[in-house]
């Protein structure tokens, strides 16, 4: 009897519409000044956001997002960021740190994949905006430690063969993830 029941139970459960059957869990994470940088050099246009969150999100449960942005303190930037937040994003910030040479440096390569790899359990699949190929050895290791599928968008004429190479899923950045110059 518990054995027809189980049966039953199963047999429905896979019959139930797309809509009640468990999400697709996915971790979203955002290499802001790569993906501003590449996307102004390739397109001199800027990315997306919306239209990116509407992409990877649409009929997945969204676990966690993260953008990982520069702060410099100014009111352009912080509208920017407000933005962000507004569209579904934990904005994570770090300060403009100036050389003595003049440079400036603002690197978030090693708290991106560390939140990545914190996450990577918790999520079927990461997503991650990007062209740095130093994230390709972080997607090796989620896949084989967690077998967490991965999502790389990128400008392609400047996403490193690195990153390309271990993702499950390239996705171009492209014009339609520009924002629209039409009025």
């Amino acid at each position: 009897m518990m054995n027809i029941c189980w049966h039953n139970f199963l047999k429905r459960r896979c019959e139930l519409p797309e809509s009640v059957k468990a999400q697709e869990k996915v971790g979203i994470f955002v290499d802001v000044q790569n993906i501003y940088y590449t996307c102004r050099q390739a397109y001199q246009g800027n990315f997306d956001y919306n239209k990116f969150w509407a992409e990877v999100t649409r009929d997945r449960e969204v676990v966690c997002a993260i953008a990982y942005a520069t702060d410099r303190g100014d009111q352009k930037q912080q509208q920017f960021q407000n933005i962000l937040r507004a569209i579904g994003f934990e904005v994570k910030l770090k300060a403009v740190l100036k050389r003595l040479d003049g440079t400036a440096k603002a690197d978030w390569d090693v708290g991106i994949a560390l939140d990545v790899f914190e996450e990577a359990a918790n999520c079927d699949t990461i997503v991650l905006a990007s062209g740095d190929g130093d994230f390709g050895i972080l997607l090796d290791r989620i896949r084989d430690r967690f077998k967490t599928q991965s999502e790389v968008y990128g400008v392609r004429s400047l996403t490193s063969n690195q990153l390309i190479g271990p993702a499950s899923r390239f996705v171009p950045i492209d014009e339609k993830l520009l924002l629209s110059s039409k009025p």
